[in-house]
């Protein structure tokens, strides 16, 4: 090393290469995090505080890039901003910032990948820090991976130029040019998050949390099919969740920011997460990968940490079989690939969970459970919690961990107990109480769907048969070109330019490998009997049948109803409606007053804004009526609601000079099992004799008409 610190960097002179320098190395960083009096003390930490540092704001040398995760592009390179307090509500133009040690250090692939960091040695971590890497390995294709680059993190380039503004594709491919500035802001306008105000960040609702998440995941599903249009890396995945938390951080949309203990408004006990970002979003749990979230509270003089929420994943030694008590391992913990091993120490996290030990605070529960459809871990919020008991231990390296048990609050509706019922069930341990026939379709099914009633002594619906597909009596005639199908005899591939079936949804393909809907558009066009696809192609996700185990139900008040025995995720794939065609052309409509198991088309429903339909008339978009009264499946026991969780979108499977329409229901948001799936059954319009046939509606919706049909 020629130059000593402070000299010139532009020097060019010969080296003296005999001159030696007493180079030393600093040994500490400066904690620059302040202790926000604006309700973000979390992010102060325990005394000492080492590892906090200030995340890199430029200006930047040539040929360096921020490694911040949520460093806003823009902030980069603006010296103007560097002086500037830390703006933690996302109000200004600077991003919050989030403890460094909350987010996993980005790593390059095994190929290689220019201008990112170089992959660090794998340590195994004994502490419950866990990485969110390793929990959520969910991907919208099957090229699923555990790692993420610094782009997915950081929306920069090598150049320092904002990725995704526009983004190209392969020369012709349906992804060759977007703009994902365009595409954020088309979302945040659509529902009316473009101006999201101080308030709400701070303290969240039902409405701001459900619009959040679905927005998210709405988001994070465009930009997975984008890229996959384009081609997909194998071995490869890009994260998208990152990216879409990313860019809503970036523009100030998240809610709860202000940490509390407690539960957070807008957040009920028992609701479900795919991904640790959307923790993140909704204020639930603020680290992306530590497992203990915790505050500085000031005491007396002297501020002390005191944890708030902890996130048990299972992936070491923690005690969580129960359903009340969970025996959490304490964070930290290394042993290197070279033997050495480190005890836990008690400071941060740690610390903050023996502080609310003797304060007896709460603190949030979220306990991952392994999905073996994502392959990845759901999040379910268990609630509240109270630290009863800690010590420490000789874990299975021989290392010191420490211990804590944290005891359930009473009196709160049940959430990971319902998993631990369901999965008895399913084992046969144990049998569902109030199970009248096993199995109501009788195998027609891939998997059984009870019948059960445990509140009165009805024994069942009326009978009807049970079909799984429409029974057309006449399908409705192409008056376009004849469709002879695709060809794609391995079925069909996103980015494929000659598949057929794609070029009829705008080029990309409508569904995930996974079984999610990726499209906004108001008809998906799926392959038909002509379709040279294998049955299995994703294209034809419709028509598999049902692949999650439901079960049709007694409800208190509005007959038989339909829930899940498996979570859904927002936008997967629940059944099609079954039943007989009621052919139904111009001027010719059906009167369905005398029949409780009819799906009508004709009818006018308010547009879900998850579905952009340019047209949003109130004409009926579809002419075709269904009737599940005499031969049906478990779709015609669906009830109604004004706040569904549940919406429907027409299928079309052309073959030749026929058009079959279908009705596929898809998930609008994560359902938790064993809550009742609804959809809105939509207002018949006046000329079709709307002014009668009201029924009072039941829903209980905060947002009811007090009606439907």
């Amino acid at each position: 090393m020629e130059q000593g610190l402070g000299s010139d960097s532009n020097h060019h002179g010969p080296i003296d290469k005999s001159r030696v320098l007493d180079v030393k190395p600093l040994r500490c960083l400066v904690p620059v995090f302040p202790n926000s009096s604006q309700g973000m003390s979390s992010i102060s930490t325990p005394q000492p505080s080492p590892f906090v540092c200030v995340p890199p704001s430029g200006p930047f040398p040539s040929g360096v890039q921020p490694f911040y995760p949520f460093l806003s592009p823009n902030d980069s390179q603006n010296g103007a901003q560097q002086n500037q307090p830390a703006n933690f509500g996302f109000g200004g133009s600077i991003p919050a910032p989030v403890p460094l040690n909350s987010f996993r250090t980005p790593t390059s692939h095994a190929n290689g990948v220019t201008g990112r960091p170089k992959r660090v040695p794998k340590t195994r971590a004994f502490g419950s820090g866990s990485a969110a890497g390793d929990d959520d390995v969910y991907s919208d294709s099957q090229n699923q991976s555990d790692q993420y680059t610094s782009a997915d993190m950081a929306d920069t380039t090598n150049s320092g130029k904002q990725r995704g503004r526009p983004k190209r594709g392969r020369s012709g491919g349906p992804g060759e040019d977007f703009d994902v500035e365009l595409l954020v802001n088309g979302f945040l306008t659509l529902f009316k998050l473009k101006e999201f105000d101080d308030f709400r960040r701070t303290n969240g609702d039902k409405d701001t949390v459900g619009t959040i998440l679905l927005v998210f995941d709405m988001l994070r599903r465009r930009l997975t099919q984008l890229e996959e249009s384009k081609g997909v890396t194998a071995g490869i995945a890009r994260r998208p969740d990152l990216k879409t938390c990313n860019l809503l951080m970036t523009k100030g949309v998240r809610t709860n920011n202000t940490k509390r203990f407690g539960h957070v408004p807008g957040i009920e006990v028992g609701d479900i997460f795919f991904f640790r970002m959307e923790l993140c979003l909704v204020g639930l749990h603020a680290p992306s990968m530590a497992g203990i979230d915790y505050m500085s509270v000031k005491v007396t003089m002297d501020e002390e940490p005191l944890a708030v929420s902890i996130v048990s994943s299972g992936g070491y030694d923690d005690d969580g079989n129960d359903s009340d008590v969970i025996i959490y391992s304490g964070q930290g913990g290394v042993q290197r690939r070279d033997g050495q091993m480190f005890d836990q120490k008690l400071e941060r996290g740690n610390l903050a969970l023996e502080k609310s030990l003797h304060r007896a605070n709460d603190v949030r529960v979220v306990r991952g459970i392994k999905d073996i459809v994502g392959n990845g871990k759901i999040y379910v919020y268990d609630g509240v919690y109270k630290i009863q008991e800690s010590w420490a231990e000789k874990n299975k390296s021989g290392c010191n961990v420490f211990k804590y048990k944290l005891v359930r609050v009473p009196g709160q509706a049940e959430a990971f107990s319902i998993w631990k019922s369901i999965q008895q069930w399913k084992d046969g341990t144990a049998t569902r109480p109030g199970v009248i026939i096993p199995d109501l379709t009788s195998g027609v099914e891939s998997l059984p769907v009870a019948l059960v009633n445990d509140v009165d002594g009805e024994k069942g619906p009326a009978h009807f048969t049970y079909v799984s597909a429409l029974r057309y009596s006449q399908p409705f005639s192409n008056n376009n070109k004849p469709f002879s199908g695709c060809h794609c005899l391995g079925g069909c591939q996103p980015g494929d330019t000659n598949c057929l079936c794609s070029h009829r949804n705008d080029g990309v393909l409508s569904y995930s490998s996974v079984g999610l809907l990726y499209t906004s558009k108001n008809l998906v066009h799926e392959c038909g009997p002509t379709c040279s696809c294998p049955p299995n192609c994703r294209n034809r996700l419709s028509q598999s049948g049902v692949k999650i185990r439901l079960e049709v139900f007694k409800t208190k008040n509005r007959g038989w109803g339909l829930r899940s025995w498996d979570p859904i995720r927002a936008g997967g794939f629940i059944c099609e409606f079954a039943g007989d065609v009621v052919k139904v052309t111009d001027g010719d409509f059906v009167n369905a007053n005398d029949d409780d198991y009819i799906f009508d088309a004709t009818r006018y429903y308010e547009p879900l804004e998850l579905v952009r339909d340019s047209n949003k008339s109130k004409k009926a978009p579809f002419p075709l009526v269904v009737s599940g009264k005499n031969n049906g499946n478990v779709a015609r026991f669906m009830n109604h609601s004004c706040s569904p969780n549940v919406y429907w979108l027409p299928v079309l499977r052309e073959s030749n000079n026929d058009v079959f329409m279908h009705i596929a229901f898809f998930a609008i948001r994560h359902v938790p099992p064993m809550q009742e799936l609804t959809y809105d059954y939509g207002i018949v319009m006046p000329e079709n004799g709307g002014d009668g046939g009201k029924k009072k509606c039941l829903c209980g919706s905060d947002k009811c008409r007090g009606y439907y049909y």
